[in-house]
């Protein structure tokens, strides 16, 4: 029986004309962009912290309840999802 030939594939070449928006470099983040992103974190972490220790003494605070856990997670989560775009 003869032998099947075998056919040779094409490379694939992208043009080079074409540019994804993903593709352009951006530049570092501004220090007010880390700040924030900072900032959101560490204002989760106080939040919860004061939560803990002094919710007694705060009202305001103890009205809140288990909705303490939400908001303090909640900013530290808005300050992690902002560390995806960070550069």
């Amino acid at each position: 029986m003869p032998k099947s030939k075998v056919r040779k594939k094409k490379d694939y070449t992208v043009a080079p004309a074409t540019h994804t928006p993903g593709s352009v470099k951006a530049g570092p983040s501004s220090t007010l962009y880390v700040s924030v992103m900072l900032g959101l974190m560490l204002v989760g972490l106080l939040w919860l912290l004061v939560y803990y220790l002094a919710a007694e003494n705060l009202p305001w605070m103890d009205a809140l309840g288990a909705w303490n856990f939400l908001i303090g997670f909640g900013f530290m989560v808005v300050g992690l999802v902002m560390t995806m775009r960070w550069r």
